[in-house]
């Protein structure tokens, strides 16, 4: 039986610049359905400015002055792969994605989401951000029940979870520095949408931790990542063993 990330070594790779939004989005969905995946693979994007709606946001009669809205406040609209409302990040986010092959993926999809999210959690507490926490932010952007905080009032890192037939992808957003543009286009954008959402809970790690920057995020948050990962995969062969 496969451990919940699936079976394979632990790889962390890093893009070496800045990246598009949907050159990354692309790149990533198709390396995730590639028969090639041997283990979890744990990737760090930088991207420019983009505004990632979700296909239910599509649907919505707003949507197009929502996109209007990101455009002209330089963000490139995408259509990411997970659920949720629409997210925003920019060259001072932390861009995390997470997938392998696995062959029932719906099975422990809530036990990927719990680990990764304790993870991430953990690499903000290791940076010095106080009362670190799992959980929904009333009236944060792209609601979810696994949103990491601060004191349950501002969200830090969003997050999310997409199957396929053969495996997953984990995604994640750490919002690490100034957040101040990101927060001014997803106020802009949800009034368009005509969803609600309380501006003062987007927040970043720099507000908490003054001096961090986007890089010293990035890897934190890969070597927590990639323990988590290991130790769980560890106790697993343990257990077989056993």
């Amino acid at each position: 039986m496969s451990w919940p990330f699936g079976d394979g070594q632990v790889s962390v790779l890093r893009r070496p610049g800045l990246v598009a939004g949907s050159a990354d989005l692309d790149g990533v969905l198709a390396a995730a359905r590639s028969a090639d995946v041997s283990g979890p693979v744990i990737l760090l994007s930088r991207c420019s400015p983009t505004a990632a709606f979700s296909r239910r946001d599509a649907l919505l009669s707003g949507y197009s002055g929502a996109v209007a809205e990101c455009r002209s406040a330089g963000y490139e609209p995408v259509i990411r792969p997970v659920g949720g409302h629409l997210a925003a990040y920019d060259p001072g986010s932390v861009v995390v994605h997470l997938w392998n092959r696995h062959p029932d993926p719906r099975r422990d999809l809530r036990q990927r989401v719990a680990v990764a999210g304790a993870a991430l959690a953990a690499a903000l507490g290791d940076l010095g951000v106080p009362d670190v926490r799992v959980g929904p932010v009333p009236g944060e952007y792209c609601d979810g029940e696994w949103s990491v905080n601060v004191a349950g009032r501002a969200k830090l890192v969003g997050t999310g979870q997409r199957l396929f037939r053969h495996g997953f992808l984990f995604s994640a957003v750490v919002m690490a520095e100034s957040s101040g543009s990101v927060r001014d286009m997803l106020t802009s954008g949800y009034a368009a949408l005509g969803l609600p959402l309380d501006p003062d809970t987007v927040d970043s790690v720099d507000r908490w931790v003054p001096g961090v920057e986007q890089g010293d995020v990035a890897e934190t948050v890969a070597a927590r990542l990639a323990r988590a990962l290991r130790d769980l995969m560890s106790l697993s062969v343990e257990r077989t063993a056993v």
